[in-house]
C-alpha cells in the first residue's frame, strides 16, 4: 500500500469493487428478478436494505443518506409485496457468489482464501456501534461458499466504512444532496450523479445555493479553498472512523491482504460501469 494513503482508505479501494458486483453483474440481476425484484432499483433497494428487515422508507433514507427521499419512497415499502427480505437476501447472496465465481475463475483459489480469511478476521473485530448497515449485515448468518464468504466480508467492511462516512458528512453539516453537489464540483459531472440519486433540479440548485452561502462553493459553482479544506477534513474523519479495526495489524499483514485483494479487485472493477462512490482511477 502507498505510504501517502491511509491504510483504511487503500483497503477500501480494494474491497469496494468486490461488494459492487451485486449491483452490476448479470448473475445478480437474474437472481433478483427470479425473486420478483425486476428492474435495477428494486434489486438495489431490496437487496441493500433487506438486512434491516421489511422496513419502510424513512430508515433507508437515513441510512443511505445521499438518495432523494422521493426516490426511496418509490421503492419502499412497496417492493416487500414482491419479495420478502429473506428472499431478497437469498437472491443477493446467490447472485454475488455466482458473479464472483465467474469473474475470479482464473485467480488462484489459495489467494482468494487468504483474502477471505483476513477480511473475515477483520469483520469479527469490528465495533459496529452507531453503524446500522454494518451491524445489520454482520448479524446475518455466515455463508459457507468461498465466493459467498468473500462477498459478505467485503460488504460488511464497506458498509462499516460507509456508515462512518455518513457520520462524517453529518458532522460536517452536509445533507445528502449537498454532499453530492460538493463532490460534483470537485471531480464528477452533475449529469452523471444527479439522476442516479433522484434529486430534482430545484433541490440540486437549492443545495448549491446553500453551499455558496456557507462558503464551500463560489457563485460559479467551483470549490472554494474553504470547501476543499472542509472536504479533506471529512475524508480524514472517514478514514479515522474506519481505521480502528486495522490498528493492531502489522504492516506486513496489511500489505499481504492488499496483495491478495489487488487482482481480485481489479477483475471486479474491470467489469463495473460508472460507479459514483469516489474510487480513484488508479486504485
Amino acid at each position: 500500500m502507498a505510504d501517502l494513503v491511509h491504510p483504511a482508505r487503500a483497503l477500501w479501494w480494494l474491497f469496494e469493487p468486490v461488494h459492487a458486483v451485486t449491483y452490476f453483474q448479470p448473475e445478480c440481476r437474474d437472481a433478483f428478478e427470479e425473486a420478483g425484484l425486476r428492474g435495477f432499483w428494486r434489486g438495489y433497494f431490496g437487496g441493500r436494505s433487506a438486512p434491516l428487515g421489511a422496513v419502510d422508507a424513512p430508515p433507508v433514507i437515513a441510512a443511505f443518506f445521499s438518495f432523494a427521499p422521493a426516490m426511496v419512497e418509490r421503492a419502499l415499502p412497496a417492493l416487500w409485496s414482491l419479495a420478502s427480505p429473506e428472499e431478497a437476501l437469498a437472491a443477493r447472496s446467490k447472485g454475488a457468489g455466482a458473479a464472483l465465481a465467474r469473474l475470479l475463475e482464473h485467480v488462484d483459489r489459495e489467494q482468494v482464501e487468504q483474502a477471505v480469511e483476513t477480511l473475515e478476521q477483520a469483520t469479527a473485530r469490528l465495533d459496529c456501534a452507531g453503524r446500522v448497515l454494518a451491524a445489520a449485515n454482520a448479524a446475518l448468518p455466515a455463508p459457507t461458499g468461498l465466493y459467498d464468504r468473500l462477498w459478505r466480508a467485503a460488504t460488511v467492511m464497506r458498509e462499516h466504512r460507509g456508515d462512518g462516512h455518513v457520520a462524517a458528512l453529518v458532522a460536517a453539516g452536509l445533507d445528502g444532496c449537498e454532499a453530492l453537489v460538493i463532490r460534483c464540483a470537485m471531480d464528477m459531472r452533475r449529469e452523471q450523479l444527479q439522476p442516479v440519486r433522484g434529486w430534482t433540479d430545484e433541490e440540486w440548485d437549492a443545495a448549491a445555493a446553500r453551499l455558496v452561502e456557507r462558503g464551500w462553493l463560489t457563485v460559479a459553482g467551483t470549490v472554494t479553498e474553504l470547501g476543499r479544506i472542509r472536504h479533506q477534513a471529512l475524508e480524514a474523519a472517514t478514514d479515522l472512523a474506519a481505521a480502528r479495526v486495522w490498528e493492531d495489524y502489522p504492516r506486513t499483514e496489511l500489505d499481504g491482504l492488499a496483495a491478495a485483494l489487488k487482482p481480485i479487485s481489479a477483475l471486479c472493477r474491470s467489469a463495473m460501469p460508472f460507479y459514483p462512490v469516489g474510487l480513484p482511477d488508479n486504485a
